[in-house]
């Protein structure tokens, strides 16, 4: 069920993702005087702003949906797995500690200084 529901969830996100690039700003009609404005009679009298913002009001329900559901879901599966006391699930560590190998100085070893002691 939450698959079929986070397919749902995407598919809705890209389609409202294209329908809000596709749609016109406010300023575009200026662009009709210059003659652009002529085919948007497809969608009827009133041109495709209404039919556009609609689409993308049911489209932006749907999406608020289906985010609320998928939200309900998990938190249904946490609550249940914390009533059963099942451990969340961690990186697995192994109990053998492995073997550290000292870091050897690239530069050659200088001998140590030997100081002379004046005589007394």
């Amino acid at each position: 069920m939450y698959q079929i529901i986070l397919f749902i969830h995407v598919i809705i996100a890209a389609a409202l993702i294209a329908l809000v690039l596709i749609q016109q700003g406010k300023g575009a009609a200026i662009g009709a005087a210059f003659g652009s404005g002529a085919s948007s009679t497809v969608f009827g009298s009133q041109g495709s702003a209404s039919f556009l913002m609609k689409l993308t009001g049911v489209l932006a329900a749907a999406f608020f949906i289906t985010s609320l559901t998928l939200g309900y879901i998990v938190s249904v599966q946490y609550k249940q797995s914390q009533s059963l006391n099942i451990p969340v699930p961690v990186e697995q560590t192994s109990n053998v500690k492995q073997k550290s190998t000292p870091i050897k100085n690239s530069l050659p070893a200088t001998p140590a200084k030997q100081t002379k002691k004046k005589p007394e």
